[in-house]
């Protein structure tokens, strides 16, 4: 793929420099069972997808919208309504009052690293650092990636696991990976 193509593709320089080409030339998976576009932001696609709906309550919660609406880049780990259903019962109804805003603020942020992160870029530094490839969260903590089976899991400070079982959603202002857990700071 040439370099003119590729810039055309992730709509500028600063962004065909952080994407991947192959993660570029490919199609954007669905999510929910419904379409993701490009041209959307993190917040736009999430709110149309089904099965983040509990994320993006959250967001909202939070008061993330608007961060997560801008300019970027960001990479997100989002847990579906599946992922949340594991934590204990009553735990996100109590993470969404506002006396615990700076809590659920923590978790989330928890969720995001600085840049746009493709699937490719993970497997690289992986192969790079003995299997494992290590990125520092909005939050200032640490996620740490490595292949299990067929897939890539990601593991929080806590030593819990989630799947990626969606990865490489690209977004206007950067990608999004579906996971099966919440991840704990």
């Amino acid at each position: 793929m040439t370099k003119t193509l590729m810039r055309g593709l992730m709509a500028g320089a600063a962004l065909a420099m952080a994407a991947s080409p192959l993660a570029a030339a490919q199609k954007n998976p669905m999510v929910g069972g419904v379409a993701m576009s490009a041209n959307k932001t993190i917040v736009a696609n999430a709110s149309a997808a089904p099965n983040l709906t509990t994320l993006v309550a959250a967001v909202k919660a939070a008061g993330l919208v608007e961060t997560l609406s801008g300019p970027g880049p960001f990479t997100v780990f989002a847990p579906t309504n599946a992922a949340f259903a594991k934590l204990p019962a009553g735990t996100v109804d109590t993470l969404v009052k506002p006396e615990n805003k700076a809590q659920l603020t923590g978790i989330l942020t928890y969720h995001v690293v600085p840049g746009r992160i493709t699937a490719q870029d993970i497997a690289k530094k992986a192969a790079a650092n003995g299997g494992t490839a290590t990125y520092t969260t909005v939050a200032g903590g640490e996620l740490r990636f490595m292949k299990r089976g067929n897939g890539w899991h990601v593991m929080d400070a806590k030593g819990g696991h989630a799947a990626i079982t969606t990865a490489n959603v690209m977004q206007s202002n950067g990608v999004v990976h579906v996971i099966d857990s919440v991840l704990m700071p």
